[in-house]
């Protein structure tokens, strides 16, 4: 048996090491994931109690068009119900767009490094990658309008961006958008779009009134807390929906997920104070940055991503056996980084008093 050829030459996604599994390999106890930029606070009581009452109906199939959650979010946003459509996280309807719109003799174009899974998905239907690099650790937006050709299918754009946590302004945003042709579409994908606190930050919402070829990818999985539940969404054209929904796989948003979503979503003081506390762990983490003299890049995210001037991968091992858990520089093509999720903040501490060690060579 021989699968398409080209399907083994894209990556297998490497999520952050489980935690179990550090416990079994190091003999701990106690582990600290911040890798994988979860929401170290959960998510909102009324979600789980909306999942409590949902669980004497597991037998049944879950809404295929999750019409209640489609009702509730497109009130929230402003949008028409029909320009909403639901995915098994956004990862998900990224992989939609690419079967939608990406094949052999077209091509996409996106930043590097950025989210793997644009690449990945490129990969799988055949298409031409144009990657161009980061710019500071931003988007080089002009350069990716002037890559842009007439095979040119799908550009993405993630902001914040990761693994960079770094962001483009409306202005730039918009600067791009009047650049680039009507045929291409452009993906916006904004998953972590309630962590950001800049003022300059794309409300993007109403773009898509003036630029029909947008597509605003958000999900429930970052700060609402509900990651293991996979809900992800899509913001479009009615036209550009439409034309996905044939490519949606039945059922593919759980009733628990649905649910649990509609009452995260209506619990925006929850949202804000997790937001709040996130810039507090974020400033804690970079107060000690600074004292150290290490760089990193701004973040407007859950993460930051701070050069530690060491192998990735050491210090990667270095804080299994202390059981804690982050992402090495060298899986998200930034050799000597190290991406770490804002936790508590005695999880905070935690690694801090592990990395000042690093620091000034005295881990031995």
């Amino acid at each position: 048996m021989q699968p398409k050829q080209r399907i083994l030459n894209a990556p297998v996604y490497q999520p952050g090491k489980p935690i179990e599994d550090v416990k079994r390999e190091f003999g701990l106890t106690e582990v600290i994931k911040l890798a994988s930029n979860e929401n170290p606070y959960g998510c909102s009581p009324k979600a789980k109690a909306a999942i409590a009452e949902q669980l004497d109906h597991l037998a049944l199939y879950p809404d295929g068009a999750s019409l209640n959650l489609r009702w509730d979010l497109a009130d929230f946003l402003g949008v028409k119900p029909s320009q909403l459509i639901f995915g098994n996280g956004s990862d998900e309807i990224l992989l939609m767009i690419s079967r939608a719109f990406l094949s052999e003799g077209t091509n996409t174009v996106m930043a590097t490094p950025t989210f793997s899974q644009y690449r990945s998905n490129a990969i799988i239907e055949g298409a031409e990658l144009i990657e161009v690099p980061l710019k500071n650790g931003v988007h080089d937006l002009e350069a990716m309008a002037a890559a842009i050709n007439e095979q040119t299918k799908v550009v993405w754009v993630c902001n914040p961006n990761n693994p960079s946590g770094t962001i483009v302004t409306a202005a730039e945003l918009e600067a791009f958008l009047k650049k680039v042709p009507s045929s291409v579409l452009v993906v916006l994908d904004e998953a972590y779009y309630e962590y950001v606190v800049d003022p300059e930050y794309p409300q993007t919402v109403p773009l898509l009134e003036q630029y029909p070829n947008l597509a605003i990818l958000r999900t429930f999985s970052k700060i609402y807390g509900l990651a293991t539940l996979r809900i992800g969404y899509g913001i479009a054209s009615e036209e550009l929906v439409s034309a996905l929904e044939h490519v949606r796989e039945p059922f593919n948003t759980g009733a628990l997920g649905q649910v649990a979503a509609r009452a995260a979503l209506h619990d925006q003081e929850f949202v804000a104070a997790c937001r709040e506390r996130n810039r507090e762990g974020l400033k804690q983490l970079t107060d000690a940055f600074d004292e150290w003299g290490l760089s990193y890049f701004p973040s407007q995210t859950n993460f930051i991503l701070v050069d530690l001037k060491r192998d990735s991968d050491e210090v990667f091992k270095k804080l299994l056996t202390h059981g804690i858990i982050v992402r090495s520089g060298n899986a998200l093509g930034f050799p000597g980084y190290q991406r770490i999720t804002v936790g508590t903040k005695e999880q905070n501490e935690k690694v801090l008093s592990v990395l000042k060690e690093m620091v000034t060579g005295a881990l031995k």
